[in-house]
């Protein structure tokens, strides 16, 4: 047995016994058409449930703090229908990258029984996850987090608790995409409403208090004569007091600039990744496998399943149906022993290509 010094070591048994079927549970029955996919991560649910309360937040402060008190009723109409409905498809996005299934390989399939009937010929090498008992299909990484190997798995964000991979990708690209235009449209009506309503706030504000000089002596008259205490009226562009209408929106607007600068990096990096075919981590690793790439406009298609429309942007429409894993997704040639997770010297390679007329497990 050869060890190759990797982050994590692979070891290459030269016979399908290397599989330890005895601890490889077989893979359980197919689960039924439907069935709702959820981590039980306790950081990756936390994260889901702030993300909720951030979306609310801001709906809350852009709904009673700036729309509904507004003079301006065709503003408020407008802005409200354009940003309630891009906040309703933000969260239906997340709600669809976090339950569906990201492209889990089937769990404890590398039995034994699997391997013989895969039938390898001379040269071919299937790849086996410990951690999980299964065999990995080409392009496929184990998620610590999710237990599971995952089909062209891009990364685990905890924001959605859940793998960003084959048949998620495209909601978690929308969920990005419409969380930025909602902060970057919270950003705006903000911008307007200081402009419009801030110097207003505070001047009835002022005046309520007596503290300008033209309401300095009405307010002591008010105060002599009808020994009441001073009321301070809500003015017509908020129902908040001034004070408390700064302190939310200076809040909307830290929200909405963090997650726009955040979600905009996000967006183009998933978008780069479809149009190059190539996942994070294949980048971060740097892997160059003899592998087929697909056309960027053909990646694009089968992410968002079609050809372009409305229904790229509609997250109840799933991407392409993924074709269903043949017996030569698991099988590798042995010329992809070369794909390993660091650059690995000549010397070691051709030691693994020595004995090309056997069949080989390797332990990824």
């Amino acid at each position: 047995m050869m060890l190759i010094p990797t982050h994590h070591f692979r070891d290459i048994e030269r016979k399908p016994e290397y599989l330890q079927p005895e601890k490889c549970v077989p893979p359980p029955h197919p689960s039924p058409v439907g069935t709702m996919w959820f981590i039980r991560d306790g950081c990756g649910i936390a994260c889901a449930i702030v993300t909720w309360f951030l979306v609310l937040y801001a709906e809350f402060v852009v709904l009673f703090v700036m729309l509904i008190p507004s003079r301006d009723y065709v503003y408020s109409i407008i802005n409200g229908i354009v940003f309630n409905l891009l906040a309703f498809l933000a969260l239906a996005s997340h709600c669809r990258a976090m339950l569906t299934d990201p492209g889990a390989v089937p769990k404890g399939n590398a039995t034994k029984e699997f391997i013989e009937s895969l039938q390898l010929k001379p040269g071919q090498v299937v790849y086996k996850c410990p951690k999980c008992c299964s065999i990995k299909p080409d392009r496929a990484h184990h998620c610590s987090v999710c237990k599971r190997c995952i089909r062209k798995m891009d990364h685990h964000c905890p924001w959605v608790n859940n793998c960003v991979g084959e048949n998620n990708q495209k909601y978690f690209v929308l969920f990005t995409m419409y969380i930025a235009l909602i902060s970057l449209h919270a950003l705006i009506m903000v911008g307007f409403h200081f402009l419009h309503c801030f110097e207003e706030d505070w001047t009835n504000l002022l005046q309520a208090y007596g503290l300008t000089r033209e309401g300095t002596a009405e307010a002591r008259l008010s105060l002599h004569e009808k020994k009441q205490p001073l009321k301070v009226s809500s003015t017509e562009c908020s129902s908040f007091s001034p004070p408390t209408t700064v302190i939310l929106l200076i809040l909307l607007c830290f929200e909405g600039l963090l997650f726009l600068i955040f979600t905009s990096v996000m967006f183009g990096t998933q978008v780069h990744s479809i149009c190059t075919d190539e996942t994070g981590i294949e980048r971060l690793k740097r892997k160059h496998q003899p592998r087929e790439r697909r056309g960027s406009w053909k990646s694009v298609k089968e992410t968002f399943g079609g050809d372009f429309s409305l229904n790229w942007f509609n997250p109840f429409s799933g991407p392409c149906d993924p074709e269903p894993l043949s017996d030569r997704a698991w099988v590798r040639q042995a010329a992809s022993l070369s794909d390993t997770d660091n650059t690995e010297t000549t010397e070691e390679q051709s030691e693994e290509r020595k004995d090309e007329d056997s069949v080989e497990v390797i332990d990824e």
